[in-house]
C-alpha cells in the first residue's frame, strides 16, 4: 500500500503549475483517498474535465465561476460542491483564491513516480 507521510506542511510540500496560473499542492493521500490544495490567479481556469473519481471540493478562498454539467454557479469562501465521478466539470476564477479538493480513490497522476519518498 503507498500512502503520504502522516503530516504534511504547506512551507515543505512543493507547488506544482498546472495550467496557466493554477498551481496544485497534493497533500495526504492513501490509495482510497487524497486531499489536494489548488491556487488560481484571478481570471485563470480549471479546464473542462470529467474523471472516475469522486470529488468533493471547499472553497477556502476567492470566487469561481463553477461549471458542472449544464449548470453553472457562482462560488465562494465556505461554499463547495460534489463532483459525482464522469462528471464533467471547471471552473473560471473570478477573485484569486484556492479550492481544496478531496478525491477517492486515490488521483495516482498527481504524486511523484518515484514512490521512494513515501511510506510504503
Amino acid at each position: 500500500m503507498i500512502q503520504s507521510n502522516l503530516f504534511q506542511f504547506e512551507q515543505k510540500s512543493d507547488w506544482k503549475t498546472v495550467g496557466a496560473g493554477v498551481q496544485r499542492q497534493v497533500l495526504g493521500y492513501d490509495e482510497k483517498v487524497m486531499l489536494v490544495k489548488v491556487k488560481f490567479e484571478k481570471d485563470s481556469c480549471g479546464q473542462l474535465h470529467n474523471h472516475a473519481h469522486s470529488q468533493v471540493t471547499y472553497v477556502e478562498s476567492g470566487t469561481f465561476e463553477m461549471t458542472m454539467g449544464d449548470t453553472k454557479k457562482i462560488i465562494s469562501k465556505g461554499d463547495g460542491y460534489y463532483a459525482p465521478p464522469y462528471t464533467v466539470h471547471g471552473c473560471v476564477c473570478l477573485e484569486e483564491g484556492m479550492l481544496v479538493d478531496a478525491f477517492s480513490p486515490l488521483r495516482w497522476e498527481f504524486i511523484d513516480t518515484d514512490h521512494s519518498q513515501y511510506a510504503l
